[in-house]
């Protein structure tokens, strides 16, 4: 039931924040997005998101979110051109088996999916956006125990601050997120912060895509192991173009001129990307990214937190981009908001909390355990165990398609890791190993699936 009496503020407006105003309007009688950029009317690569201009997958978890809160939006997607249909995964020496069970994938730039998923947002009646505008803090109630608004700056010339009431303020800011700082200031403890560090660097770069391109299949994800710690991920979006985005660990970064753009792309454990950019017409330069580390701010762990005050998406966990989680656990923390709205406001920031880091759990548990391995962090011998096999798996999961399937299933947010240790499972996995690695290289038409990465 919505509060009349109430509005909720959401502070940035890109994906995670606009699922999160979806779900508010349910809630609360106003809705209110702040962004700092000016938002465009139309799909564009903005400041406010640098990493909108590399390759992005919506996995399937997040997919079946964002359909269930915006009916129609798949469908929507593909009459803008949008591909739908399969790809290939690379890991483990050679491409996964297809699995005809696994659903085809939506590929479609981040500009377009959060252009679109801007539109149907505005269109909801009590949702208001203001763009061009700064936060400048949280305002709290007399005992400094309940946040009851921001302070915000527009940006136009005379503007000057002003207060902005709310009932519920949602942090939705991004990696940058301020509200550590801005609870400290409230008297209340910023939250610890857990990181691991990758030292990524991306390239990216647009192709012209031809309707034959890879006998019809929609994507090449090449994933890091420790035996190659470059990664790719190829994937046709709407437009009829390419995007091919080359990213290496701690260091190991694509140059962006041409003839080294292709140099670390012939390095990549298989030839299909660097024999497809070698003849492909390029649409753009290449373009740069880097990553630092994996961060997760523990704020299921703070014994005391202000009421009113909330924090979605990357400003609680951003992740690796090369593995594709960000869209997706952002979408199961706003679906953790709404079950926990519909309970009532009673502890909600407490309730929320764990429920989130329930939500980025596996995704987290995938991330870092496979950034540690690829950085060659010492592991205790549980671990190593769990490693080799999931070795064991990649490589049974070529000739497999029942494994590749649970692999994907993990992958894709829709099965938690334990899932891959079923006796089934495993029996099948020492039973593909023993009748050899599989094929390597990619035939038409085969092993073709969705994508984890980017």
């Amino acid at each position: 039931m919505k509060s009349q009496r109430e509005t909720a503020i959401v502070i940035g407006g890109s994906m995670a924040g606009l699922l999160a105003a979806r779900v508010l309007a349910e809630h609360y009688a106003r809705v209110v997005i702040l962004e700092r950029d000016t938002l465009p009317a139309a799909a564009a690569n903005r400041k406010g998101v640098p990493q909108g201009q590399h390759a992005h997958a919506l996995l399937g978890q997040g997919r079946r979110i964002m359909e269930q809160y915006f009916p129609g939006l798949t469908e929507s997607l593909v009459q803008q051109g949008a591909p739908l249909g399969y790809g290939r995964f690379f890991s483990g020496g050679g491409y996964f088996a297809r699995s005809p069970q696994m659903p085809p994938t939506l590929y479609v730039s981040r500009p377009c999916l959060e252009a679109e998923v801007r539109r149907r947002v505005r269109s909801i009646a009590n949702v208001e956006v203001i763009d061009g505008c700064d936060v400048l803090g949280l305002m709290a109630d007399a005992e400094g125990r309940r946040v009851v608004g921001v302070r915000v700056l527009r940006r136009h010339a005379g503007a000057s601050a002003e207060v902005l009431s709310a009932g519920l303020v949602v942090d939705a800011g991004g990696r940058g997120s301020r509200t550590p700082a801005w609870l400290e200031q409230l008297g209340f403890a910023a939250p610890a912060v857990e990181l691991v560090e990758v030292g990524m660097g991306y390239a990216s770069r647009l192709y012209a895509r031809k309707p034959d391109d890879l006998g019809g299949d929609l994507l090449i994800n090449i994933a890091p192991t420790p035996d190659n710690r470059r990664a790719c991920g190829m994937i046709a979006q709407e437009g009829d173009r390419w995007i091919v985005t080359l990213a290496g660990y701690f260091g190991d970064h694509p140059p962006l001129d041409d003839a080294g753009f292709r140099a670390f792309a012939r390095k990549l454990p298989t030839p299909d990307v660097f024999e497809f950019i070698s003849q492909a017409t390029p649409l753009s330069d290449p373009v740069s990214f880097k990553f630092a580390a994996n961060q997760r701010r523990r704020y299921e762990h703070l014994a005391d937190f202000p009421n009113g005050l909330l924090v979605v998406g990357d400003a609680i966990c951003s992740f690796s981009p090369i593995y594709g989680q960000g869209m997706s656990t952002a979408a199961l923390q706003v679906q953790a908001l709404d079950e926990c709205l519909a309970q009532g406001q009673t502890e909600l920031p407490r309730r929320f909390f764990r429920k989130a880091a329930t939500a980025i759990d596996i995704a987290w548990s995938l991330t870092v355990g496979n950034d540690r391995r690829l950085a060659g962090a010492p592991l205790p011998a549980p671990k190593r165990l769990l490693n080799w096999y999931l070795g064991k798996l990649q490589v049974a999961a070529r000739r497999d398609a029942e494994v590749a399937m649970a692999f994907l299933m993990v992958g894709s947010l829709f099965a938690p890791p334990a899932s891959l240790l079923r006796p089934r499972i495993v029996w099948r996995v020492l039973a593909a190993n023993l009748a050899g690695p599989g094929p390597t290289r990619q035939g038409r038409n085969q092993a073709a699936h969705p994508s984890l990465s980017t």
